[in-house]
């Protein structure tokens, strides 16, 4: 094992040698960097866009001797997504990333870190799948999940064991846009030997960074916001240790779950364009958040932005941002059925982070694997739709939405 780690960590620090535009870089606005993702990775035509090395296998150089070739098997290591886990771990400044087919590849590589007899702490009403993946999976092989509300530290106390080995926490929640404290989870984490691992899917590296905050871990469904333009999906996990990365490198290497490189490639050219459209769509989520408040055909609004959000103070503290991401409910279900089946512009469908804006039903789509009196308990109800928003002309949205509701 040591030799074969030994040459997986010599592919994590890439194909070519440093050059002073990558070394520059760490210093550059964050805007700049996402900018120029990528950049400077092709020493050999000196090719702006990172060259797509769409190759299973690579020569070996003679002789052959251990840890002699950078790459050899593109499960193992790829130059195009060695150049997307770089970007991502400057981003978000760990010791190291990796990245994953999917979202819940990189979740599920992430908890295989524990073993039978451990207890995750994780947000309740989370993403369906990750719930799930949880409950229903690793629950049987004796890996133990408590669902609580996580933007309540004493909470997360109570739902403490003996042997607690992690807490998982979505920051905002999915749909309800709960926001956690972090750096006081990490604390409390750190004090208690656990490790705090944070799904930032819905913030981004451009607005929060959790490592940063005190988390061990942070994931991201890099087919969102990162990738952007609703056409690959991948994940991405980052480390603050060089230890962590180690035992997810051997994770991802044994159980197949590496990303391929024209999905890091269109990932990493996402990247290029995050702020703008992180900006955009943030502006257009609190324009539409706010006229929402006064629809006759809504009763409440999610949306942290709102500065009567019960997260709003938490999440301001922590990030330069709020999302993408509002979610309502309307006075009854007819009415929201009219929304979700009325929409002209914006599109139903199972997705966020991306240009166009979906609208999403949680009740049947994204959480449907919580059950239904949970579900109803968390506020999870058949009157709940969730918007993410997209960087069409916010007018336009809001017409669409107005006709929609019956306005």
């Amino acid at each position: 094992m040591g030799e074969i780690l030994e040459r997986i960590q010599v592919s994590l620090l890439g194909f070519y040698a440093p050059n002073r535009k990558m070394e520059a870089a760490a210093h550059l606005d964050l805007a700049t960097r996402l900018a120029r993702a990528g950049v400077g990775n092709d020493s050999a035509w000196g090719s702006a866009s990172t060259p797509i090395y769409q190759t299973a296998i690579f020569e070996h150089k003679r002789p052959l001797t251990a840890g002699n070739d950078a790459y050899n098997y593109t499960r193992i290591g790829n130059p195009t997504r060695t150049a997307l886990q770089d970007v991502m771990r400057d981003l978000e400044g760990g010791a190291g990333s990796l990245a994953f087919t999917s979202g819940m590849g990189a979740i599920a590589a992430t908890f295989q870190l524990f073993q039978f007899g451990d207890h995750i702490i994780a947000t309740e009403g989370l993403y369906g799948h990750t719930y799930g993946l949880l409950a229903s999976i690793l629950q049987p092989l004796g890996i133990k999940s408590t669902f609580v509300d996580t933007s309540s530290i004493d909470a997360v106390k109570a739902a403490w064991t003996d042997r607690t080995a992690a807490v998982f926490l979505e920051v905002p929640s999915n749909p309800l846009l709960k926001a956690a404290d972090i750096p006081a989870i990490a604390e409390l984490c750190n004090e208690r030997k656990a490790k705090l691992i944070v799904d930032s899917t819905f913030l981004t590296p451009w607005c929060i960074r959790p490592l940063e905050l005190g988390a061990d871990i942070v994931v991201h469904s890099s087919s969102k916001y990162l990738a952007g333009h609703n056409d690959t999906i991948s994940g991405v996990v980052t480390a603050r240790s060089s230890a962590v990365i180690e035992d997810l490198t051997y994770i991802q290497m044994l159980t197949g779950g590496a990303l391929s490189p024209h999905d890091a490639w269109l990932t990493l050219r996402g990247i290029k364009t995050l702020a703008l459209r992180m900006e955009r769509c943030q502006e257009n989520a609190l324009r539409i958040a706010t006229w929402l408040l006064d629809h006759p055909a809504v009763q409440e609004v999610h949306y942290p932005g709102l500065p009567d959000h019960p997260s709003h103070d938490v999440l301001k503290a922590q990030s330069t941002g709020f999302g993408g991401v509002v979610s309502f409910t309307t006075r009854t279900v007819e009415g929201a059925r009219a929304a979700l089946n009325n929409t002209r512009l914006i599109l139903l469908a199972e997705s966020l982070g991306g240009t166009e804006t979906l609208i999403t039903y949680p009740w049947t789509q994204t959480h449907g694997s919580i059950p239904p009196d949970e579900r109803e308990r968390l506020g999870i109800n058949e009157r709940l739709v969730r918007l993410a928003i997209g960087i069409e002309s916010c007018d336009d949205l809001i017409a669409d939405l107005d006709q929609a509701l019956g306005g």
